[in-house]
C-alpha cells in the first residue's frame, strides 16, 4: 500500500527514570476508576430498570442513546481535543460522568435517565468506547518508548478489566447491606450510582495532575479546520478508513452482547439473581484481565494482527454456544471460556492502529476508529432489547447474530491487512 507511513524508524521519546512516565500511570489509574464504576452499573442497569417497570425495549433504547451520546462526544474530541487541550477536555467529560451518575441515583423518570445517559458516560459494559478512550489512546504512546507501546496498552486494558471485574462483584453490596443493616435494595442501588459519581470526580483530580507533555505539540499553534473528521489524517487516511470500517462491524456485533444485555438475558432466561450475576461477571472480567498480558507475549511472537484474529475467532464460536446450553452452569462456562480469549485483541488492536499512523495523526486515528465503533455500537442494543422480548428470548439471537458477525469481521480483517508490514509488539 503506497500510502502506508514509514513506521520502521523508532519513535523519539523523552527520557524517563521509568519505562512509563507519571502521566501514563495517571491515565491508567483514571481508567481503572471509571471501569470499576462501569463494572457494577452495567450489571445493575438492565435488571434494576426492568424491576422498576421498564421494558427490555426501553432498556435497549436507553443504552442506545447512551452510546449515541458517546458518538457525539467522540466527534467533539476528534475536532477539538488537540485544539482546546487534552487535559481540559478529559476534565470536562469526567464532570459530565459525575452528573450522569447523580441522575441515575436520584431519578427513575425515563426521560431524565435517557438525557443523563446521552450527556454523560453510562456504559453498558465494563469496557468503554467513551470519549476518554480516544484521548487516552493518543496520550499513552507519548508516555513510553516505541518498543513498549503494546505493553503500555496491555497495562491500560489490564487495569480496566481487573477493576471492571471488581465492579461486577460489587453488585452483591445491595444484598449484603440488606442482610446486615436492613437497608432496602432500591436504596442501596441508588447509593451505588451516587458512588459512581464520586468515582468520576476522582478521575477529575487525576486529569488535573497531568503534565503539559500529554498535549499534542504539532497542533499547539496550528490546528486544522474542524470541518471534517479526517482533516488531521494525511498519509494514513486510507488505512485508518479501512480499519474504521472493519471495527464498525465488530462493534455492532459486540453491542448485541454488552454486559447489560448479558446480565438481563441470564436473569430472564435462568432467573439468575444479582448476586450470582456479580460473581459471574467478576469471573469473566478477571479472565479477560489475565488474558491481556498473554496477548503481549503472543504479539511479540506471532505479530499484532495474528494475535487479534487467532484469539478472537474461537471466542466467537464460544459466544454462539452460550444460548445453546440447557442450564445456567453450562452457559456460564461457555461465557467464561469466551471471555478468556475475546479481549486479547483489544490492546493489540489499539497498538496496531497507533503503529500504522504517524504521531501527529494519533488523536484523529484513535477518534475516527472510536467514532466508527461507537456509531455501530449505538445501534445494536436497541435491536438486542427487541430480540429479548417474548418467546424469542430462549433462542439467544443476540449471541448467534453477534458471534456470526464477529467471525466475519475476523476473516475480513485478516484478508485485508495480512500483507501490511508493521513492527511487531
Amino acid at each position: 500500500m503506497s500510502n502506508t507511513p514509514d513506521i520502521t524508524q523508532p519513535e523519539e521519546t523523552a527520557p524517563s527514570s521509568s519505562w512509563m512516565s507519571t502521566d501514563g500511570w495517571r491515565v491508567i489509574a483514571a481508567r481503572a476508576l471509571r471501569t470499576f464504576g462501569y463494572g457494577f452499573t452495567s450489571v445493575l442497569l438492565g435488571v434494576t430498570l426492568t424491576a422498576a417497570g421498564f421494558s427490555t425495549l426501553q432498556v435497549g433504547l436507553l443504552l442506545s442513546m447512551a452510546l449515541v451520546g458517546d458518538v457525539f462526544a467522540i466527534i467533539l474530541v476528534a475536532l477539538f481535543a488537540d485544539r482546546l487541550g487534552r487535559r481540559r477536555v478529559l476534565v470536562f467529560f469526567a464532570l459530565l460522568m459525575a452528573v450522569s451518575g447523580l441522575a441515575f441515583a436520584f431519578s427513575h423518570n425515563f426521560i431524565i435517565l435517557v438525557l443523563a445517559a446521552f450527556v454523560g458516560t453510562i456504559s453498558p459494559s465494563s469496557s468503554e468506547n467513551a470519549p476518554f478512550s480516544a484521548i487516552e489512546q493518543a496520550i499513552l504512546p507519548q508516555t513510553c518508548s516505541a518498543e513498549r507501546r503494546t505493553a503500555v496498552f496491555a497495562r491500560y486494558n489490564i487495569a480496566a478489566q481487573f477493576m471492571g471485574a471488581l465492579g461486577g462483584l460489587a453488585v452483591v453490596i445491595p444484598d449484603i447491606l440488606h442482610q446486615l443493616m436492613g437497608m432496602t435494595t432500591t436504596f442501596a442501588v441508588r447509593a451505588m450510582f451516587a458512588g459512581y459519581a464520586v468515582l468520576a470526580l476522582s478521575t477529575v483530580a487525576l486529569f488535573l495532575g497531568l503534565s503539559e507533555k500529554v498535549e499534542c505539540e504539532p497542533h499547539k499553534h496550528s490546528s486544522p479546520s474542524p470541518l471534517k473528521l479526517s482533516t488531521s489524517l494525511h498519509t494514513s487516511r486510507a488505512i485508518v478508513f479501512r480499519l474504521a470500517s472493519l471495527f464498525a462491524v465488530d462493534a455492532f456485533a459486540g453491542g448485541l452482547v454488552v454486559q447489560t444485555i448479558l446480565s438481563l438475558w441470564f436473569h430472564q432466561r435462568f432467573g439468575v439473581p444479582l448476586s450470582m450475576l456479580g460473581v459471574l461477571f467478576f469471573g469473566t472480567n478477571l479472565l479477560a484481565a489475565f488474558s491481556l498480558q498473554v496477548a503481549v507475549w503472543l504479539a511479540r511472537r506471532i505479530g499484532l494482527l495474528n494475535t487479534m484474529v487467532f484469539t478472537h475467532l474461537p471466542s466467537n464460536i464460544l459466544l454462539m454456544l452460550v444460548p445453546l446450553m440447557p442450564s445456567f452452569p453450562l452457559a456460564a462456562l461457555c461465557l467464561l471460556c469466551r471471555q478468556a480469549l475475546s479481549q486479547m485483541d483489544v490492546p493489540t488492536r489499539q497498538a496496531y492502529t497507533m503503529t500504522l499512523v504517524t504521531p501527529e495523526e494519533r488523536t484523529a486515528a484513535a477518534s475516527l476508529t472510536t467514532v466508527a465503533r461507537s456509531v455501530s455500537l449505538s445501534l445494536s442494543p436497541l435491536l438486542a432489547g427487541a430480540l429479548l422480548t417474548g418467546s424469542v428470548l430462549s433462542l439467544g439471537l443476540p449471541f448467534l447474530i453477534g458471534g456470526g458477525l464477529k467471525a466475519v469481521y475476523d476473516l475480513a480483517l485478516y484478508g485485508v491487512f495480512r500483507k501490511v508490514k508493521v513492527v511487531r509488539g
